[in-house]
């Protein structure tokens, strides 16, 4: 059963998830987050990530007529409170995602496959390859992307890519090039969550390693497998690296006179 998400509130926006959000959102989380007693000294950096999605401007003339010129230009009107004694009213619009170059990491897994080929049709002249690689990284991180030219009249030949890719639920964007056609698939990726084993400190990694129990500790080899984020173990590159290491510590940083020890210390 899927959890249902918590509703988002000024202390847990950020420049992804406000794309979540519409104008009448931002002024309900502010009147919510008025009372909140550290709500001034965090009302820049709430700022911040609002503007990261949304135009705001103060209306200093509170006037019907100066209001409706707002409204026109598509911009929600409310009045915000900064503290008991300040407040202000402002005009919010959504910053519209129109061109590709509208599009960032940020908002990218927040519009529609139908979005993007809109925004793709209205930008487009030479194709998939005349977009910049940037462009195409910030597409490709929240979408399938296949690309496909063949001439006109065998571009939807039953059985063939576009039927399949259709089928598939992916949108399609047909540019015309001459006698060719450059079909364009999108197909918005699924969203995993890759929950991450984090430590505040180095305290809590030790009490996680429990070396009074010996019997839980992995054998030798295995705890160097664990420790490797490369399946590819190089134990010759381990060795190289640990002898160079060794190698380039000058003795004389040591201070091994100073600790008690003598020159003829036998390891052993």
């Amino acid at each position: 059963m899927r959890q249902e998400k918590k509703a988002l509130t000024l202390k847990t926006l950020t420049k992804s998830n406000v794309w979540d959000l519409q104008e009448n959102d931002i002024f309900r989380m502010w009147e919510a987050a008025e009372k909140d007693a550290d709500m001034k000294d965090n009302m820049r950096h709430y700022l911040d990530v609002i503007k990261s999605a949304f135009d705001i401007e103060e209306i200093k003339i509170d006037k019907p007529e100066v209001i409706k010129k707002y409204e026109a230009r598509g911009f929600k009107v409310g009045q915000v409170r900064f503290d008991e004694e300040s407040k202000a009213k402002w005009g919010i619009k959504k910053r519209p995602i129109l061109r590709v170059t509208d599009l960032t990491y940020e908002n990218i897994r927040h519009i529609s496959a139908a979005k993007l080929i809109e925004v793709l049709d209205r930008n487009f002249g030479g194709g998939w390859d005349s977009l910049s690689q940037s462009i195409k990284d910030i597409i490709e991180s929240g979408f399938d992307i296949s690309t496909t030219t063949l001439p006109k009249d065998r571009l939807r030949k039953p059985g063939g890519m576009y039927e399949k890719k259709v089928n598939d639920g992916f949108e399609v964007l047909e540019i015309a090039k001459g006698l060719w056609v450059e079909a364009i698939f999108a197909k918005a990726k699924p969203e995993i969550e890759r929950p991450r084993m984090k430590y505040d400190d180095m305290d809590d990694l030790d009490d996680d390693r429990d070396m009074d129990n010996e019997e839980d500790l992995p054998e030798e080899e295995d705890r160097f497998e664990d420790e490797d984020d490369d399946d590819d173990y190089d134990e010759d590159k381990l060795t190289e690296e640990s002898y160079r290491t060794t190698y380039e510590t000058d003795p004389e940083d040591l201070n091994l006179e100073a600790e008690g020890m003598s020159d003829d210390y036998d390891e052993d």
